[in-house]
């Protein structure tokens, strides 16, 4: 596992961020899974793991929701800048 390998992409941007704000929560879920989702491909049966993953895909997926429902244009800008795709739920 390669770890904070895409911590250099936000930090470059913005040295200033809130880690209370929207974006950064997003952010930090994002590296947590991909970091899961390399650990799975070593550890197929870490159900355990699993589970904290489906947490945290929760959990990134409700922050979405909310920022989409509050400010549209700041989600549009941070879907593509994590390049992660669109929820079909909202």
């Amino acid at each position: 596992m390669v770890k904070n390998s895409f911590i250099p992409v936000i930090s470059q941007e913005k040295k200033e961020e809130n880690p209370g704000s929207v974006e950064f929560q997003v952010f930090n879920f994002t590296n947590k899974i991909r970091r899961l989702t390399s650990h799975f491909e070593l550890h197929r049966k870490d159900y355990l793991s699993q589970r904290g993953l489906r947490k945290i895909l929760g959990k990134r997926q409700r922050l979405l929701s909310y920022l989409s429902k509050k400010n549209g244009i700041r989600y549009k800008k941070l879907i593509n800048q994590l390049d992660i795709r669109e929820s079909q739920i909202r």
